[in-house]
């Protein structure tokens, strides 16, 4: 089974090369983010639950989140592999998520940073929201979003790069460029 971790801060693309990757290597997408919302929308009691913390540009508690993906793994027993989009968050839910995966005989193969700067990750969110109006997009939000990114979830990557598995691609090139940067990382799994 092919288990990647897409990692990145917002904006960065990993949404849309996700939705590259899953098509050529007939992968899962999981994203924390698109679970949320989607519980949100629906008024689901986890929906209930994170509408406030996400409202305010919060992480939701580890608890909840593993709660949540593990759920939707474990719809897809068949599956050829998943890309993690939006998870691990923390050094904690990364540990939880090889726990998870080993108990089910599998492990993450790779972890694929996009490297993009705060400019350009603010000039792509903008125009995100114009198009799409995701209320976790406005200014204030994505400003707290990213500064999240880089004060707490960026110190994940470390876990991963002792395990051998960290890999960095640059997201500022156009997006077939990235596409086929992160599709020669994969071929090697």
């Amino acid at each position: 089974m092919l288990n990647l971790v897409l990692f990145g801060p917002p904006g960065a693309g990993k949404g849309t090369q996700s939705e590259k990757l899953i098509e050529k290597y007939q992968l899962i997408h999981v994203s924390t983010g698109d679970l949320f919302r989607a519980h949100v929308k629906n008024q689901t009691e986890l929906g209930k639950k994170v509408s406030q913390l996400m409202a305010d540009g919060e992480l939701v508690p580890d608890a909840i989140t593993i709660a949540m993906l593990e759920e939707e793994v474990d719809k897809n027993p068949e599956a050829k592999g998943f890309v993690f989009d939006g998870f691990p968050r923390t050094v904690p839910q990364a540990a939880e998520l090889d726990l998870f995966l080993e108990r089910k005989g599998s492990k993450i193969a790779g972890v694929i940073a996009l490297d993009v700067d705060q400019l350009e990750l603010t000039k792509r969110i903008a125009e995100r929201h114009k198009v799409s109006g995701r209320p976790d997009d406005d200014a204030e939000k994505l400003k707290k979003r990213i500064s999240e990114y880089f004060d707490k979830t960026i110190h994940v990557l470390p876990y991963y790069e002792v395990q051998g598995k960290l890999n960095k691609v640059n997201g500022m090139n156009e997006i077939s460029t990235v596409y086929n940067h992160l599709c020669a990382v994969i071929d090697k799994y």
